[in-house]
């Protein structure tokens, strides 16, 4: 039996009904004890991997959205290349022309992924107003990068920086929203960002005199953040063109190590991707003149008729400088390992969901060689096990380095399609097939590897939630019926929008009530709540019942894991909470 938190009487006004707060309920909330935050005690491991996954979650809410835009970019840049449709993809053909409409709308997210991190990451981490918390991270980080672009400006050279070149690669300055600024990549949006959710659950109910009033919740948020970006400026202008320069002085390293160095590069490129700083690594090989004149890309596309006219030529003698493209052996062989590691793992009830949410984002990370969406399943949640994925994606360049596989790979299947098997396959096929041969083995290599350490350390990679117990799901009716009172007469929900808000309700009294919740958030497919009790906490077999995939409890940390319906589950629990905050 569980026991009730909380009393129902008679028939429960909708929460949507609610949006205005008496003076009554202010008053009542006044008095109302403030839960505590979790803090980190000694031997408190647990309740920082609780924040990190966390923070997990919330960077997957985003890269969701590069599952789609990945194959668009794929089949927009399949579709105009020349190498493989002729004339018909030159600039100014009907079919190039809107084939490249679509291939630039597909670019969007990727262009744009600092606005569209920062925009993101409050939706998961913000506790209260996660809409208003969102467009305060922006008006913030927007703020943030007129301060550095204003302050570079006018003492550029102070801080070792030339101002007047123009923004792109190589330079260490950005264009973002039309600002140009300190290239920073992601992290710069995920700390400006991360300060501004933590001003937003700290002061957002803050209430000032009534004659301020029109200063409160938003507007003080970013009035606060507008004063806190000023030295948060001033240190990112101090600090990042030191770690723009450490990168550089590392890329002569890699250049002078041989084939080591092209290990050294393939996992510095993949072990750098949450930071947002890989792109300092290969952006001076591929688009300047570190490796080459030119580039790497321009320069290979000058020799690629050579190499094609004659097969005598060996591909590593005539371009070694290509063998820093090697990172794309890794989205194509290493994702593959990845994913069928994944899927073997997962139970056996969870195969087959597994195994919708790998194929789009794997076939992503092949055919285009954009691996956030698989990357970021894992990333956050085993971050021990992508250095393992990094690692072994440096193996598999060294080994296609050693067997004289050049040219380039930066990309995925269609890539390499398009500047390398397809052009160059009657005069180095061989040489290719084997290459391709050498990635399967490193594919099943991953397998065993990843298999392996995911069942040795029992980390949990999509599919392998901690529900094992077996409950024969029951209705939302019977469980209603079965738990008694006033409720117990409210009928099965005809609507999907009804059906999520009695399973919210069902949550909530299965967590203990609203008394018992302290902060709630979400991932991609979990509803993450902490609690003040966890012994207030119905079993496993009780959430099951109410038709949930199961619950995973981590001290305080209650998850609830409800599929990818989640975020609108959360909507209405959050309605609820605070509809019980008035009574």
């Amino acid at each position: 039996m569980i026991k009730k938190k909380r009393k129902k009487s008679g028939k429960r006004a909708h929460p949507s009904y609610c949006t205005r707060y008496t003076q009554t309920a202010r008053l009542r909330s006044r008095v109302k004890p403030k839960p505590q935050p979790l803090r980190m005690k000694r031997g408190g491991f647990p309740v920082m991997m609780q924040k990190i996954q966390r923070f997990g979650g919330a960077m997957y809410t985003p890269a969701i959205l590069f599952a789609f835009s990945g194959i668009v970019v794929g089949l927009g840049t399949l579709f105009t290349t020349e190498a493989i449709f002729g004339e018909m993809a030159t600039a100014g053909h009907l079919w190039f022309d809107c084939w490249n409409v679509l291939l630039q709308g597909g670019w969007t997210l990727f262009n744009q992924m600092p606005l569209l991190f920062c925009v993101a990451l409050p939706i998961s981490l913000a506790n209260k107003q996660n809409a208003r918390c969102c467009m305060e991270a922006l008006a913030i980080y927007l703020t943030f990068n007129y301060f550095v672009s204003t302050i570079l400006g006018q003492w550029g050279p102070v801080f070792g920086v030339d101002y007047s070149v123009e923004a792109g690669s190589g330079t260490g300055l950005a264009t973002i929203a039309s600002i140009k600024t300190l290239d920073m990549g992601i992290m710069g949006a995920l700390i400006i960002s991360g300060i501004a959710t933590m001003l937003h659950n700290k002061y957002f109910d803050t209430e000032l005199p009534e004659w301020l009033g029109v200063f409160s919740g938003s507007v003080f948020i970013y009035m606060i953040g507008f004063f806190v970006m000023v030295p948060v400026a001033l240190i990112a202008c101090l600090v990042w063109p030191h770690v723009q320069a450490a990168i550089a002085a590392f890329q002569g390293f890699i250049l002078s190590a041989g084939t080591f160095g092209v290990g050294v590069f393939a996992f510095f490129e993949r072990v750098l991707i949450p930071t947002g700083l890989h792109h300092f690594i290969y952006t001076p090989f591929y688009y300047d003149n570190a490796a080459v004149n030119g580039g790497i890309f321009a320069a290979w596309a000058n020799i690629l008729p050579q190499l094609a006219a004659d097969p005598s030529i060996a591909l590593k003698d005539a371009a070694p400088w290509a063998a820093y493209t090697c990172p794309g052996w890794t989205k194509v062989f290493g994702s593959l390992g990845v994913a069928i590691a994944f899927y073997m793992t997962a139970k056996p009830e969870r195969k087959q969901r597994v195994k919708a949410l790998l194929i789009p984002v794997t076939l992503t990370a092949m055919l285009c060689g954009i691996t956030e969406p698989l990357d970021f399943t894992f990333l956050f949640i085993a971050p021990g096990l992508f250095v393992v994925h990094c690692v072994l994606g440096a193996l598999g360049c060294m080994s296609q380095n050693l067997l004289g596989v050049v040219g380039i790979f930066d990309g995925g299947i269609i890539s390499m399609l398009s500047w390398d098997w397809l052009p160059l396959w009657a005069a180095h096929g061989l040489q290719y097939a084997i290459s391709i041969l050498v990635g399967l083995c490193f594919t099943a290599l991953w397998v065993v590897v990843f298999r392996f350490l995911i069942v040795k350390f029992d980390f949990k990679t999509p599919g392998r939630e901690d529900d094992d117990v077996e409950v024969e799901l029951k209705s939302k009716a019977d469980y209603k019926q079965k738990q008694g009172g006033a409720a117990a007469s409210k009928s099965v929900a005809q609507s999907k929008d009804d059906e999520r808000l009695v399973l919210a309700e069902n949550i909530l009294d299965l967590l203990g009530g609203t008394d018992n919740v302290i902060d709630v958030t979400n991932c991609a497919t979990r509803l993450r709540v902490n609690v003040k009790d966890k012994g207030a906490v119905a079993p496993e077999a009780s959430f099951k019942a109410i038709g949930t995939h199961g619950l995973v409890v981590q001290g305080q940390s209650i998850q609830v894991i409800i599929g990818l319906t989640v975020p609108q589950v959360r909507e209405k629990f959050e309605s609820l909470l605070k509809f019980e905050s008035l009574l």
